[in-house]
C-alpha cells in the first residue's frame, strides 16, 4: 500500500480508501460480514500444568448458528507488536467435534491461519481441542513456561470466527494451573473479584470480548506477591504483581515500592484520567521465563532479569520498562492511530504514526521514571545522553526517514541485523524521545513557561473513558491532524511542519534542538558513566565492551565483534561482526588492554594492532585512532534556562 503521507491528505480519508481496497482483495474470510454479536458464548479452558513438556492443552467450545461454511481464524496481526506476529506452527493437534461426531477441517492454501469447516445440519455447537505448544528454549521464540513462572497468551490459544469483529465474539475463559500456584491477570472472576484458583487448580473467570481477553493475558507463579499501589476503595485501582524464580527475589523496601505508587500519582497528575476498569502490572524476574515488554489496555507483560529490587542502586535500564507500558495504556490502546484499528486480528495493522504511539510512549516513560524517584535525575540524563549519542551518529538517516522505519513491524526484519546503525530499526522509539522533547521544550520557550507538553498529554489522553455496552472500554482513535490540532491548542505554531520535517528528512544528525533548548548538549567524557557502567545485558552474559566512540566496536566478553559501527575507524580497516578479536598489540584481548591502547595513541605515537579471526584465517588490522576513549554525557549549556531538569520534576 502506498506510505500514508498525513500532511498532504486527510489520514482518515486514506485510511476509509486503504480499508475498502483491502476488503476487496483480501480472503474473504479477514474482514467481518456482519457487526452484529456471535450467537452464544465461546467457552475456553487451558490446562497450564504440564511443565515437563511446557504444552498448554486447550479445549473450546463454539457455538454456530447453523449448517454451512465456517471459517476460523489463529490470531497474526498482534497488537503491541506491530506486525505479523501471531506463529499458527505453535498450534498442534487439532481435531473438531460435534458430539461424537468428528468434523474435518482443511487449512486455506492462500492464508495458513484460516481453517475452513463445513458445519453439518443440525450441529449447533462445535468441540475443538488442541495444544499450544510453548518454545522449549529461546531458539525457538520466547519461552512462556518453565517450572516456576508460566505466562498464558489467550491469543496463543484461542481460534476465533472473523465474520463479526473481535468485540462482538463472547468468551468464557477459564485455566488450571499446578498445584500451589497464584494467578495474576487483568481478567476478574464472574463475580468482579481478583481469581482465585479453586480445589483442583482452575482459575475461571468473568465472560469477555475476544477483544478483551486477548488484551488481557496471565502471569502464574510458584513465588508471587501482589502488592496494591493505590489506597483501599481507590476506583480504578492499580496493582503490582510480582513474580520470580526464587522467593526473595519478590522482597522490596518501602522506598522501592513508594517508587511505584509515585509513577501511579504522577502518570494521575500528568493524564488526568483513569480509562481501565484496574490495572494489573505482571512483573516476572527470571533467568527462564521469556523476557518481554508488552502493553495492554488494564495490564502490562513485564519480564526481567533477577535483580530488578536486588540490583537498585546499581543500574536503571529496568526500571524505564514499567513506565513505559503503563503510558501505553493512555496511549496505544485507549487513544490508538486510526490506521491501527483493525477489526480482528487477521486483518494488516498499518504503523504510519508509531511514532507518536511508541515514540511519546518512549518520551513519557523516560520522564515519569524521573519524575517518580524509579531514576534520579542523574541516572537520566546518562540514560539520554546516550540516546542522543547512537541517534546522532546513526549512519543510515542518509537513505532511509525516521517515517519508514514505522515499517519494520510489518517487513518483519530480524532484530539482530549486521550493521545495525547503517540499516537503522525500530528507531521511532528513541528518535521520537528527541523529537517530543523538542516539541516540549519549544512549547515552553514559547510560552513563557506558562504551558508545556503535559497540557498536551492532560488534554489528548484525558478525554473522557468511552463504555461499550459490555462494560469493555472503547478505544478512541487519532491522526497526524489530531495530534497537530491538539498541539496548537497548546501552543500556535506550524506543528505540521515541525513534525514532518523530522520526519522525513535526512539530517544529518539526531535531532538535538530540543536537547540544548532544555539547557543540555551531548558532550564526551574519557570515562563510563556509571548508569552505563552497570548496564545488565539482556542474555544474562557479561555486557559487551562499549569501543563505539572511538573505534566504532562493541566486543563481547569472548571476543567477537558484535557491532562495527558504518563507516567508523573499524569499518575502514575492513572490520566486520562476527569476527573474533584475538589480540591487542600482540597480547590476549581484554577489554582493558584494548582501552589502554586506545588511550595511548592520542598523539599518533603507537597506532592501535589488532589480530582477528574470521572463520580459519588470521588478520593483522592497525587503526590509527587519535581521539581516545570516548562515552556520551550531557554537559549544561551556558546561558540556556534548564528546562530538561523542570521537565524531570516531580508534580
Amino acid at each position: 500500500m502506498p506510505r500514508i503521507l498525513a500532511h498532504k491528505a486527510s489520514l482518515r480519508a486514506v485510511l476509509a480508501a486503504a480499508l475498502t481496497a483491502l476488503a476487496t482483495t483480501a480472503a474473504p474470510a479477514a474482514a467481518p460480514t456482519s457487526a452484529g454479536p456471535w450467537p452464544g458464548t465461546v467457552t475456553l479452558a487451558v490446562d497450564a500444568t504440564d511443565l515437563d513438556h511446557q504444552i498448554q492443552r486447550v479445549t473450546q467450545t463454539l457455538p454456530v448458528a447453523g449448517p454451512g461454511p465456517l471459517t476460523l481464524h489463529y490470531p497474526r496481526f498482534l497488537p503491541g507488536t506491530h506486525g505479523p506476529y501471531g506463529d499458527v506452527a505453535q498450534l498442534a493437534g487439532l481435531q473438531i467435534s460435534a458430539g461424537e461426531r468428528r468434523i474435518e477441517w482443511r487449512r486455506d492454501t492462500l492464508d495458513p491461519y484460516a481453517f475452513l469447516i463445513d458445519v453439518p445440519a443440525g450441529v449447533r455447537e462445535l468441540t475443538l481441542r488442541y495444544e499450544h505448544l510453548a518454545p522449549q528454549n529461546a531458539g525457538q521464540g520466547r519461552p512462556t513456561m518453565t517450572r516456576q513462572i508460566l505466562g498464558v497468551q489467550w491469543n496463543q490459544t484461542l481460534l476465533y470466527p472473523t465474520q463479526v469483529p473481535a468485540a462482538a465474539v463472547r468468551v468464557q475463559a477459564q485455566v488450571k494451573l499446578p498445584a500451589g500456584w497464584q494467578a495474576a491477570t487483568a481478567l476478574r472472576d464472574p463475580q468482579g473479584r481478583v481469581a482465585q484458583a479453586d480445589g483442583q487448580g482452575w482459575v475461571r473467570f468473568a465472560p469477555v470480548s475476544v477483544e478483551t481477553l486477548v488484551d488481557s493475558p496471565l502471569f502464574a507463579g510458584r513465588h508471587a506477591k501482589r502488592v496494591e499501589l493505590d489506597p483501599p476503595g481507590t476506583p480504578r485501582p492499580v496493582a503490582l504483581n510480582l513474580l520470580a524464580d526464587e522467593p526473595g527475589l519478590l522482597d522490596a523496601s518501602d522506598a522501592q515500592l513508594e517508587a511505584h505508587r509515585r509513577l501511579v500519582q504522577q502518570s494521575d497528575r500528568l493524564f488526568g484520567a483513569r480509562h481501565w476498569r484496574q490495572y494489573d502490572f505482571l512483573l516476572a524476574q527470571s533467568r527462564h521465563f521469556g523476557g518481554i515488554g508488552l502493553e495492554h489496555h488494564e495490564s502490562s507483560e513485564n519480564g526481567v532479569r533477577p535483580g530488578y529490587f536486588k540490583d537498585w542502586d546499581k543500574a536503571i535500564a529496568s526500571r524505564e520498562l514499567l513506565p513505559h507500558e503503563y503510558v501505553h495504556s493512555w496511549n496505544g490502546k485507549f487513544r490508538r492511530p486510526a490506521d491501527l484499528l483493525t477489526p480482528h486480528y487477521n486483518v494488516p495493522m498499518q504503523n504510519t504514526l508509531l511514532w507518536v504511539y511508541e515514540g511519546m510512549t518512549q518520551y513519557w516513560g523516560h520522564v515519569l521514571t524521573a519524575r517518580s524517584g524509579l531514576a534520579t535525575p542523574e541516572q537520566s540524563r546518562d540514560a539520554l545522553a546516550y540516546v542522543a549519542a547512537y541517534l546522532d551518529a546513526r549512519a543510515g538517516r542518509t537513505w532511509r526517514t525516521l517515517q519508514d522505519t514505522t515499517n519494520e513491524g510489518t517487513i518483519r526484519s530480524s532484530r539482530d541485523k549486521a550493521w545495525r546503525d547503517w540499516q537503522r530499526g525500530v528507531d521511532y522509539y528513541d528518535e521520537a524521545t528527541l523529537i517530543w522533547l523538542d516539541a516540549d521544550t519549544l512549547i515552553r520557550e514559547k510560552s513563557g513557561g506558562a504551558k508545556s507538553l503535559d497540557d498536551f498529554a492532560r488534554a489528548f489522553f484525558g478525554v473522557p473513558t468511552a463504555f461499550r455496552a459490555d462494560g469493555s472500554i472503547a478505544p478512541q482513535p487519532y491522526t497526524f491532524d489530531d495530534v497537530v490540532a491538539a498541539l496548537n491548542a497548546v501552543q500556535p505554531h506550524d506543528w505540521a511542519g515541525f513534525l514532518r520535517q523530522r520526519l522525513d528528512s535526512h539530517g544529518p544528525g539526531a535531532p538535538l534542538d530540543g536537547l540544548a533548548r532544555g539547557g543540555w548538549t551531548l558532550g564526551w567524557s574519557s570515562t563510563e558513566s556509571p548508569f552505563a557502567k552497570n548496564a545488565p545485558s539482556r542474555d544474562g552474559k557479561p555486557r559487551p565492551a562499549d569501543f563505539r566512540w572511538s573505534l566504532g566496536l562493541m566486543v563481547t566478553h569472548e571476543g567477537k565483534l558484535e557491532q562495527v559501527a558504518w563507516d567508523s575507524p573499524a569499518f575502514k580497516a575492513g572490520l566486520a561482526p562476527g569476527l573474533t578479536l584475538l589480540a591487542v598489540n600482540l597480547q590476549a584481548y581484554t577489554p582493558e588492554r584494548l582501552a589502554q591502547a586506545i588511550d595511548a595513541n592520542r598523539e599518533g605515537r603507537a597506532p592501535i594492532q589488532l589480530l582477528l579471526k574470521e572463520d580459519d584465517l588470521y588478520r593483522l588490522v592497525t587503526i590509527d585512532w587519535r581521539g581516545g576513549q570516548r562515552f556520551p554525557v550531557l554537559q549544561r549549556a551556558d546561558g540556556q534556562s534548564d528546562r530538561l531538569s523542570a521537565i524531570y520534576s516531580a508534580k
